[in-house]
Order: structure tokens, then sequence, then C-alpha cells
């Protein structure tokens, strides 16, 4: 397991030269923070035997990392970008994740999707959108009873305050938020989101309205 953590992070690396994945500045120090901040969720969350949806996935943060640790979890990397989806798929290639899907949509179209809609006890996004539009990118995915997680910086409260009409609209309620020190001076928030309810058929919006016009 850490072997592939090890060698996934080699990857990035190496990837980062051709396209930008991860900051330039000091990529190595990066890609471990990135790793690190990804591996919380593990204490928050049971994930054996579930199904996954990472929502705009990037490099493969939090979705990678999660699949290479807990492969007991099947997990399907969402990612519009052709260059990073195409990045991902080497890695489930060179790392033989049996236990990973790499789909190249946007998360309004692959939401509407009766095959993914309703389908995944936890969806997880990192450094993708506010909440109020993260909630519907990643809501419809959701069995009712599934779960959210989004992080945050320490300072989540306001975006929380601004996504309240999106969590009743949508469907979710806030169960939990796990805040954690990731290094020094880098305060982190981990924040659940239960699905109470069906989404509405009409949600999510077509592609860029959830973005323009938040709920």
């Amino acid at each position: 397991m850490e072997y592939n953590v090890n060698r996934y992070a080699e990857m990035i690396l190496a990837e980062n030269q051709k396209q930008n994945l991860v900051s330039r500045k000091n990529p190595a120090l990066e890609v471990v923070k990135h790793i690190r901040d990804s591996r919380e969720a593990i204490k928050l969350v049971e994930f054996s035997g579930q199904m996954l949806i990472d929502i705009g996935s990037g490099a493969g943060f939090p979705g990678m990392v999660l699949a290479i640790v807990k492969p007991e979890c099947r997990v399907t990397l969402l990612e519009s970008d052709q260059k990073k989806s195409d990045f991902l798929k080497r890695v489930v290639e060179e790392l033989d994740l049996k236990n990973v899907q790499v789909l190249k949509e946007r998360a309004e179209v692959a939401g509407r999707d009766p095959s993914r809609r309703g389908k995944y006890d936890l969806a997880t996004s990192r450094a993708v959108a506010s909440a109020a539009v993260l909630l519907e990118y990643a809501l419809p995915f959701l069995k009712v009873g599934g779960r959210l997680l989004m992080w945050k910086s320490a300072n989540y409260q306001n975006e929380l305050q601004e996504a309240r009409h999106a969590l009743a609209t949508l469907g979710g309620e806030i169960s939990e938020v796990y805040k954690y020190c990731l290094m020094e001076g880098l305060d982190r928030s981990l924040v659940v989101v239960e699905k109470r309810h069906e989404t509405p058929d009409r949600y999510p919006r077509r592609p860029g309205i959830p973005g323009k016009r938040p709920l």
C-alpha cells in the first residue's frame, strides 16, 4: 500500500513538469501535504465496502489517495479535463488499481445519468468549488443516507451560511465538522453532509449554471 502511495507521488512530480497539478514552488512538499490531507478522512469515515465518487479529482486528491489506501472501497474519479483524466488513468494502470474507474465528464452531466444518480454511498471533493456549488454537483450522486465530505479551510462558516438554501433545496444536512491541524499554521476542516432526502429531478442544472448562479 505505502509503495503505491510513494509511486503515485513520484508520478505526480513527473507529470507536474508537463501540466500544473500542484504548485511548482515546492512540489515535493505540496504532494506530501495533499496526500496527508486526503488521508485525514480515514479517521472520520468507514470506507470498506462503500461506493465513492470523487468530484473534480484533478491530480487525484482525495479520491486516488483513498482508493490506494482503502482498496476495499470502489472509487469513481470524476474529472472533466482531458489531460488530468488521462494522467489518472495512467496511475490506475501503473498501480494496477482494480477498485478505481476514471470518468471524464462534467458533474452536471454525470449527475443526471440514471446509472450513477443516487448510486453512491460517499462523495468527496477537495479544492473544487464553494460549498453551495459543490452540493449541487455532489448530492445527486448520493443515495439517501449517503455522505458528502468537503475539504475546507478553518474559515468554513461563511461558506456554510451561504449554502443554507442549497442544503435545504437539494436534501442535505450538515452532520459533522471535523477540525484538524495539517501542519503548523495550517488548520483544516472536513465538513460532512448527509443526504436526508432525494434531490429534486431538476438538479443538477445544465453545465456551467451551478457555478454561475449558486443556489
